[in-house]
């Protein structure tokens, strides 16, 4: 398969993965372009984990066909491992070395040179320096998180692959980890990552949203919201959660999202059915219900997308 052009980084077509009978990943199409942002989004066991391990060359495809920065997925697989960084869900760092030390096990790996250069650079860019003597396992969360992206960038790869990468670091540290991201993005690398956190997935510039290991669409956010059918409606009332409760009764939860005091409806039929649904807030005496259209959330998009997808699929 051949790139179509020097701007396109990423690119597949019908890749799939198998582990028996078990598709982990059934038909991705992916188009990444050089210097941008991308996401991979979807739920649980959509294959999120496994589509990135393809591209990184640590899984084989069973069928279908992608490049990676121009090389192919099944016959270039060490070019592709050379320039490219991969941060895991469970990168692993070593307890008992240094800030230092971790660093240059890693490097040694990718054949760094000029090490002392690259890491005091790296250490700067992570905001690490004042740690740099600190063993990794007295490290926080977030700092460990900081160490581990170092180390994806030690050999200074053309595109990154990040998989959750800020799952489990404090909002704090999890706002730093993203202005160093920035940086990366202004220097030119390409990031590719997944995240479970709507407001990251608002910063990428496209997004690709995949279910059951098929790709649904992609687009920027935006894009992405404004491709859900029908409305999508605000009730506000006294107790949302009690409201929440009621109208569940009838409507499945993937027309119903509560946001704390707010609660949502999306609605294929428009305002009729929105209204029928603030009846039977009011007749159910979780107080009086307020009814006004709103823009959908990326969260209401992709609980709606992937419902009516599965409607498809049961009808079809």
């Amino acid at each position: 398969m051949r790139t179509e052009s020097d701007n396109v980084v990423v690119q597949t077509r019908g890749l799939a993965r198998f582990f028996g009978e078990m598709a982990a990943v059934s038909s991705l199409d992916l188009e990444v372009r050089k210097g941008e942002l991308f996401g991979l989004v979807g739920p649980d066991g959509a294959g999120k984990s496994t589509a990135i391990r393809l591209l990184c060359g640590i899984l084989k495809p069973t069928s279908g066909e992608g490049t990676v920065l121009g090389c192919d997925l099944t016959s270039q697989v060490e070019k592709i491992k050379g320039r490219i960084g991969y941060l895991s869900q469970n990168f692993t760092l070593y307890g008992d070395l240094t800030v230092d030390e971790n660093i240059e096990f890693f490097a040694e790996i990718h054949g760094v040179r000029n090490l002392a250069a690259r890491r005091n650079e790296l250490l700067d860019f992570t905001r690490l320096t004042p740690f740099r003597k600190r063993l990794a396992r007295a490290l926080s969360g977030g700092m460990k998180k900081k160490l581990a992206l170092a180390c994806t960038l030690v050999h200074t790869p053309d595109l990154i692959f990040l998989d959750e990468p800020s799952t489990g670091v404090d909002p704090v540290s999890r706002g730093e980890f993203w202005n160093i991201l920035s940086d990366i993005l202004e220097q030119g690398v390409t990031i590719f990552m997944t995240s479970p956190y709507l407001d990251e997935v608002e910063r990428c510039h496209r997004i690709c949203l995949i279910h059951r290991g098929k790709t649904l669409m992609s687009g920027t956010p935006e894009e992405v919201k404004a491709a859900l059918p029908g409305k999508v409606y605000d009730i506000e009332c006294e107790s949302p959660a009690a409201a929440y409760a009621v109208l569940r009764t009838k409507w499945s939860s993937s027309c119903l999202m509560l946001y704390g005091t707010h609660l949502h409806i999306w609605s294929r039929n428009g305002r009729p059915e929105a209204m029928e649904a603030v009846a039977m807030v009011n007749n159910h005496g979780s107080g009086t219900a307020v009814l006004r259209e709103v823009k959908p959330t990326l969260e209401d998009a992709l609980i709606g997308l992937v419902s009516t997808t599965e409607s498809k699929g049961e009808n079809s």
